[in-house]
C-alpha cells in the first residue's frame, strides 16, 4: 500500500501544475510584482502656504512627485500644523518629521551659532550680495556644517528683508527705547534690540499675533510677506522700512532618512530641490513687495521710508553689534564675509 503522506503531495502537486497551466493558458501565468509603497516625506514648517517659502515647499513637493513617478510623496504641512518652531527641530531629530526649513538663527540652538552670522543687522546689502554670501564658499561649508547634527543641508531658500513694527511711530532710533519687541532664540538679535534700547522676547512665530493683539509685546521684525500673511499689519499701527536684516531658510532633511533612500530617488529629489530653490527665491523679492503694497492698501499701518541720513543713524548704533558678536559668530568667518561682500 502506497504511503499516505507521499501520494498527498504528488496530487497535491499536480493540481498546482493544472492550475499554473490553466491560468496560462487565461495570459494569468504570474502576478504582476506589487510596486513598492511610496516613501513618504513629512515637511513641517510654521509660515502660511502663500508665503515664499509655503510657495517653494509645495514646488518641492510637486516636483518630487513629478520626477519620481509618485515613489516619493511629500506631505507639506504649514503654519505649525504639526510642530511650532521651537519644537519642529527636535521632531525632524527623532524622525517624526524628514524635512524642514528653518530660520537660519534656528541652528544656533544647536550649538552651530556661526549661523548667526544671518542675523546680523545691516551686514547684506541686497540680493546680489545675498547671492555671493549663501552660494559661494561660506554659504556651502555652513551647510556641510550641519552633518555633524545627523542633518544634511539641501538648499538655501530666501523670504526677504526685514522691517521694524511697533505700535507708535519708529524714524529714530530712540524710537525704540523701552519696546518690548519679539524676536527668535538668537544671541545676535538679541544684541541688536538691546543696542537699540528695546527689551528682546523671544517667541514663537504661531504665537505672534494673538502676543501683539493682546499687548503682550509692542512690536516685532519681519518681512513684508510674513507681516501681511499672519495679518500683523492689523495690530500694528507703525512700521519702518530698514530692510536691516535677512530673513532665510535652510532646506533641511534627516541626514539617515535621505542617507537610506536609493542613489537614483536622491538624484531625483535633489533636482526637485534645485528647481523649487530657483523658483521660490525668485519670487520672493516680489511676493514681499506685493504684501507691502497689501498692507499700505489696507490702511492700518504706517509704513515710513527711511531718509539717508536717517538709514545712517541706524547704521551707527547697530553696526558695533557685529563687533560684539565677532566671538561667537567667529572672527575668521566674519573677515571672509567682509571680504565676499566688500565690506
Amino acid at each position: 500500500m502506497p504511503d499516505a503522506p507521499a501520494t498527498i503531495r504528488k496530487t497535491i502537486t499536480r493540481r498546482r501544475l493544472g492550475l499554473v497551466a490553466g491560468s496560462a493558458a487565461l495570459g494569468l501565468a504570474a502576478p504582476l510584482p506589487l510596486r513598492a509603497a511610496p516613501v513618504t516625506i513629512k515637511f513641517s514648517h510654521v509660515v502660511a502656504p502663500d508665503t515664499p517659502k509655503g510657495k517653494a515647499a509645495q514646488k518641492f513637493a510637486d516636483l518630487a512627485a513629478a520626477y519620481t513617478e509618485g515613489a516619493a510623496v511629500v506631505e507639506v504641512y504649514p503654519n505649525s500644523q504639526l510642530y511650532k518652531d521651537k519644537d519642529e527641530m527636535e521632531a525632524l531629530q527623532l524622525g517624526a518629521v524628514q524635512m524642514l526649513a528653518p530660520s537660519l538663527a534656528k541652528f544656533s540652538l544647536l550649538g552651530l551659532p556661526q549661523f548667526e552670522l544671518f542675523d546680523l543687522p545691516f551686514l547684506i546689502d541686497g540680493h546680489a550680495a545675498l547671492r555671493r554670501l549663501t552660494d559661494g564658499p561660506i554659504g556651502r561649508d555652513l551647510l556641510g556644517q550641519l552633518a555633524t547634527r545627523d542633518i544634511t543641508g539641501l538648499a538655501y531658500w530666501d523670504n526677504g528683508f526685514k522691517l521694524f513694527s511697533a505700535n507708535r511711530p519708529l524714524v529714530t532710533p530712540a524710537d525704540f527705547k523701552g519696546l518690548i519687541l519679539r524676536i527668535q532664540a538668537s544671541r545676535t538679535l538679541e544684541a541688536q534690540m538691546t543696542a537699540l534700547g528695546a527689551l528682546p522676547q523671544v517667541m514663537a512665530f504661531s504665537e505672534v499675533f494673538q502676543a501683539l493683539q493682546a499687548g503682550l509685546v509692542d512690536g516685532t521684525e519681519n518681512p513684508p510677506s510674513n507681516m501681511f500673511t499672519q495679518n500683523m499689519h492689523q495690530v500694528q499701527s507703525h512700521a519702518v522700512l530698514t530692510d536691516h536684516g535677512y530673513l532665510g531658510y535652510a532646506l533641511i532633511v534627516h541626514r539617515g532618512f535621505w542617507d537610506r533612500l536609493d542613489r537614483r530617488m536622491r538624484d531625483q529629489l535633489e533636482q526637485a530641490v534645485a528647481e523649487a530653490t530657483l523658483h521660490g527665491n525668485s519670487i520672493a523679492r516680489d511676493e514681499n513687495a506685493q504684501a507691502l503694497i497689501a498692507m499700505q492698501a489696507a490702511g492700518t499701518t504706517q509704513f515710513h521710508q527711511m531718509t539717508p541720513s536717517e538709514r545712517a543713524a541706524f547704521v551707527s548704533v547697530l553696526h558695533p553689534v557685529h563687533a560684539a558678536m565677532a566671538d561667537r559668530i567667529g572672527p575668521d568667518l566674519l573677515r571672509q564675509c567682509y571680504a565676499v561682500l566688500g565690506l
